[in-house]
């Protein structure tokens, strides 16, 4: 399972002879008394003494059902994952070559990818005699952010690498 507990000691773990501020399982406080008294009374109710706070003076321990707290921290946990959105990296191709309303039709690709939280990668393969004008793809890249700037903004800057012509836009996080 991929949840780590914060390390609590329980029950045994916990030194007889310390002083120690108990709480109970509602929350409220017991007071300040020996670990032995305090696993008494966590025993007598059918519950497990938990130190939550070792560094303070004393430290503080709460009588507590620990498979239950285990088990909702693990559900907590498990639902916080669940709703999370994972950003996926989608990819626009153009050419050198594009024409305006080509543009137009990749730009709203891209804003539907932008729009859904996708990072979104444009690329540009140039082919023959194209390697010698690398300029003119680098411009076209920024002709393409021009459509999108209002919900995008560059990650990675168009760089010529080998054939490719590379750029990575991110969504705008305002709102």
């Amino acid at each position: 399972m991929l949840t780590i507990f914060k390390e609590l000691v329980i029950n045994a773990g916990i030194s007889d002879n310390l002083e120690v501020r108990v709480k109970d399982e509602t929350g409220a406080m017991l007071g300040i008394m020996r670990a032995s008294e305090a696993k008494i009374i966590a025993d007598d109710r059918r519950l497990d003494l938990v130190m939550i706070t070792p560094n303070a003076q004393p430290p503080v321990c709460q009588i507590m059902d620990y498979g239950k707290y285990r088990f909702d921290s693990a559900k907590k946990a498990k639902d916080a994952l669940k709703n999370q959105k994972k950003a996926e990296l989608k990819e626009i191709r153009l050419s050198i070559t594009i024409d305006t309303g080509d543009l137009n039709t990749k730009s709203k690709q891209a804003r539907k990818f932008l729009t859904d939280g996708d990072k979104v990668k444009v690329s540009i393969r140039m082919r023959g005699r194209q390697m010698a004008r690398p300029q003119m793809g680098v411009d076209i890249m920024y002709s393409f952010y021009e459509t999108v700037k209002d919900i995008a903004t560059i990650d990675r800057k168009p760089a010529v690498d080998g054939r490719s012509i590379i750029m990575n836009l991110v969504p705008t996080t305002s709102k």
